[in-house]
């Protein structure tokens, strides 16, 4: 028999996007930003970066390439908790808002961190309404689906449970009508495996 399946976001549930972004800033610029909001949901405003525009943006969004989607650090306790999960009896699935063309560098990232995942499902991000990684789930139909950003979990089918991560507060899009759509909300995954594992 097949072992039942949760779906887990990577960046901000997973590995730390945030601390990518700062190394791929100073891949680009030469230099390390400094923190001005450790509580900040965006990268942006958690580092003391400028807002980009036109080459220097362009030249920014180069270095978000194989090298930076393979190399983004675990978030604490991440590792663990899946490892937890998936010796409870759940097989692991990553479902990430990102382009097609970097789906093995991010295997690759999960592999290299010895996360419990031998599969990325990459959705991309397409604008609108539903969430992009709604089609994913239905074909999936996981019995967990874990994000960090609220949006994503529209048009997800009812029987899902869904888990809200919610990290950083601030400018956070986790808020308002649409978190009745969460049927847990959790700090960090660790927190999810704790709430998940004591109801199995």
């Amino acid at each position: 028999m097949s072992r039942p399946l949760i779906a887990l976001d990577a960046d901000g549930v997973l590995v730390d996007f945030h601390v990518g972004y700062a190394n791929a800033w100073h891949r680009a610029f030469g230099e390390m930003p400094h923190e001005r909001d450790p509580l900040a949901y965006w990268p942006f405003d958690r580092w003391d970066v400028d807002r980009l525009s036109g080459k220097r943006l362009a030249h920014f969004r180069d270095h978000f390439d194989t090298h930076f989607w393979s190399s983004l650090p675990a978030i604490d306790g991440a590792v663990d908790a899946c490892h937890r999960l998936h010796d409870a009896g759940f097989d692991l699935i990553c479902v990430s808002a990102l382009e097609a063309h970097h789906q093995s560098s991010r295997l690759a990232n999960l592999r290299k961190l010895e996360f419990p995942i031998e599969r990325v499902i990459a959705t991309g991000n397409a604008p609108g309404e539903r969430s992009p990684k709604a089609d994913a789930i239905v074909e999936l139909s996981p019995v967990a689906f874990v994000d960090d950003y609220l949006p994503y979990m529209r048009g997800v089918p009812e029987q899902v449970h869904l888990a809200l991560v919610l990290r950083a507060p601030n400018g956070s899009p986790n808020e308002g009508a649409d978190l009745k759509l969460a049927k847990s909300i959790h700090q960090d995954l660790r927190d999810f495996a704790d709430h998940w594992l004591s109801r199995t």
